[in-house]
């Protein structure tokens, strides 16, 4: 897999991308946000996953993070030493994939890798037949992975789709917390827990509807249908 790694210093990228070549992956750095831009014109290389720091020389890591969801659909891991929920919030909100908190463990750094790319695959997360979910105002476009309220299109990441429609396939079911992050993250890495919580809050804030999604205390959750 091609790997985009945006990391100003070069001490840390020289490490990690040694560690990501004995992995088995190809790595480009770029050492700035206007470099990955760069990178990531239409007639560029193409890449499995951009492994994007914040704390970049020439531009915010957020802003960068943006830029880059206006012009590909490349699955976006945030690296950076912010780890409040409303930081973890925004990097989402602007089209982060995932959020990786510094220092990390290069295990689940590779774990968190391998599973954007998973679900970077256009794949349905319920297996169902159904092309299309309606759920009071909300649609859920399965085969074009994409979802409205009131007709107005809501931008998701994948994950934050992928969790969505797997809540969809059962209203007023819970779902555990174990079961979702095998299912969606395809993983049971336990550091995943509190990515989960993040996802549920920026589905939350996204669609404007906090109790769309409900909180089954020391369980998991369940999707609650609104009046249409």
């Amino acid at each position: 897999m091609r790997l985009l790694l945006v990391e100003d210093d070069n001490h840390v990228a020289a490490a990690l991308s040694a560690v990501l070549a004995r992995h088995g992956f190809d790595v480009t750095h770029a050492r700035s946000g206007e470099e990955a831009l760069q990178a990531l014109v239409p007639e560029g290389d193409v890449f499995g996953v951009v492994l994007l720091d914040l704390g970049l020389p020439d531009q915010d890591g957020y802003e960068v993070c943006g830029k880059i969801r206006k012009r590909t659909s490349t699955p976006v891991i945030m690296v950076t030493a912010r780890s409040d929920v409303r930081s973890r919030i925004h990097g989402l909100n602007l089209g982060a994939d995932d959020y990786v908190v510094k220092p990390y463990d290069t295990g689940e750094l590779l774990a968190r890798i391998h599973a954007v790319s998973r679900r970077s695959v256009p794949e349905d997360a319920s297996g169902g037949g159904d092309t299309a979910l309606k759920l009071g105002p909300v649609r859920i476009e399965l085969p074009t992975r994409q979802v409205s309220v009131d007709g107005s299109i809501v931008q998701l990441t994948r994950k934050e789709f992928d969790l969505l429609a797997l809540l969809a396939q059962r209203p007023g079911v819970v779902f555990r917390r174990e079961q979702i992050i095998s299912e969606v993250w395809r993983t049971s890495w336990e550091g995943t827990g509190r990515t989960l919580e993040v996802h549920v809050a920026s589905l939350r804030a996204k669609l404007r509807m906090p109790a769309l999604i409900e909180t089954v205390r020391g369980v998991g959750y369940r999707l609650v249908v609104p009046a249409a």
